[in-house]
């Protein structure tokens, strides 16, 4: 049995290790500085301070989940309840419910909320989508809900289902404006074809997009097609944005000041934000893990059978730019073990989906058989969901572990330089 002394050491050095690998000091000087308490205003701050005047005399509807609060972490949904003059009559909630505490992938039944007596609408259940009988309970539907920047995050699909739906039954939109936790300037990765949008790709954006919730908002009412309903239903389409005040689009998270609240059981911190784009279309198929379960989720890469050491050799020489790959250690259920940590570097350098690509040559290289030509048609169908780059997957089933990453990427930057260009019609601040 491990001694108490040894235990204490080995916890301090975990917690050490920690706070080493989820700090954000690859920001360096390039950095802005954090925004002040006083100066810096979520959406639902701004709809406070201007005594919610869009919403007296309508019935209110929210969808939202546990990180859509204030400031000063008050949920939404109380600061709401309690507001003079405004009637909260209905709760809708995404994926992982209203207070996070239902599991990924696992449909949701609607309740009444024993916090207020309302009752909760799931859109992670039997509906996708409001219904006209949820809608009619209402004037007007209220969203604030947090994003993490990355395309294939439900959250901002289940926004595009209720404005679409909204729209359909002349019900007034208001979304709640909040930061994209990775900045407003990195744009990258491969775009979303027509054919393969989904529940995990409903916005034809890069993979990281740089724009906040309430931008993707703004560019679904302002460009054709964006909705998936006839034209002039969008043109008549009532939707309002309640902006931030104090962000900038080169702020990343830390610089907001504000606190992280996991928006679903596998993006608990910042460190997983960071490291969902990174990693997690890289483990969409094949023997790679990214860490889920783990303290460290979407950065720990490991590859069955494949020693720690042999992941870190391969990754570092193929000079992926803005990351590094040390062995660390981590703790699963009180063993000490080893995995490759994929550590930022520079972020300004950093192309984050640039390394799934690797790994899924990687992923043929050290498999007996090429897994993406054996996967059932129902993963590939998935996998190309989430990649939403089609040619990913007929090149790794037609060139296995030589798949052309260079053409890859310098195709997914002129896309992405092009779309940066684009989407500045759409941008608030």
């Amino acid at each position: 049995m491990e001694s108490l002394p040894a235990l204490i050491n080995r916890r301090r050095f975990l917690s050490r290790l920690t706070m080493a690998t989820t700090s954000w000091a690859f920001l360096g000087n390039s950095a802005v500085e954090a925004a002040q308490p006083s100066q810096f205003l979520l959406g639902i701050d701004v709809l406070a301070r201007g005594g919610f005047r869009e919403l007296r005399g309508k019935r209110i509807g929210l969808l939202t989940h546990p990180a859509g609060v204030n400031r000063a972490g008050q949920s939404t949904i109380h600061v709401l309840k309690q507001a003079p003059e405004v009637r909260l009559v209905a709760l809708f909630g995404p994926e992982h419910g209203i207070y996070g505490d239902e599991k990924a992938n696992v449909p949701v039944d609607d309740k009444i909320d024993a916090r207020t007596g309302l009752p909760v609408f799931s859109l992670y259940g039997k509906f996708r989508r409001p219904t006209p009988e949820m809608l009619a309970r209402i004037d007007t539907m209220v969203i604030d809900l947090q994003d993490i920047g990355s395309r294939s995050y439900t959250y901002v699909s289940c926004m595009r289902y209720v404005i679409e739906e909204c729209f359909k039954a002349g019900k007034e939109v208001i979304v709640l404006d909040r930061p994209n936790p990775l900045g407003g300037l990195k744009v990258d990765g491969p775009p979303l074809e027509e054919k393969w949008m989904s529940y995990v790709g409903a916005f034809q954006v890069p993979y990281v997009h740089g724009l906040t919730i309430g931008e993707l908002a703004n560019m679904a009412l302002k460009k054709p097609g964006v909705l998936k309903i006839p034209d002039a239903v969008r043109r008549r389409g009532r939707l309002k944005i309640i902006s931030m005040q104090g962000w900038r689009r080169s702020m990343m998270w830390t610089q907001t000041g504000l606190k992280w609240i996991p928006t679903s059981p596998a993006i608990p911190d910042l460190s997983a934000v960071l490291g969902y784009p990174m990693t997690g279309l890289g483990a969409q198929l094949g023997s790679f893990s990214h860490g889920y379960g783990t303290h460290l989720p979407f950065r720990l890469i490991q590859f069955t059978g494949t020693p720690p050491e042999t992941i870190s050799k391969a990754l570092t020489s193929r000079g992926i730019r803005g990351l590094s790959f040390p062995v660390i250690p981590f703790e699963v259920k009180g063993k000490l073990r080893r995995a490759t940590y994929a550590q930022v570097t520079n972020w300004n350098a950093l192309r984050p989906t640039e390394l799934s690509l690797h790994m899924m040559a990687l992923a043929c290289e050290w498999s007996s058989q090429n897994p993406f030509a054996t996967a059932s048609s129902s993963r590939q169908g998935l996998f190309n969901k989430h990649v939403g780059d089609e040619r990913v997957l007929n090149f790794l089933i037609e060139k296995g572990s030589a798949l052309p990453v260079r053409t890859l990427l310098a195709d997914w930057e002129n896309y992405c330089r092009q779309f940066a260009a684009q989407s500045r019609a759409y941008h608030l601040y």
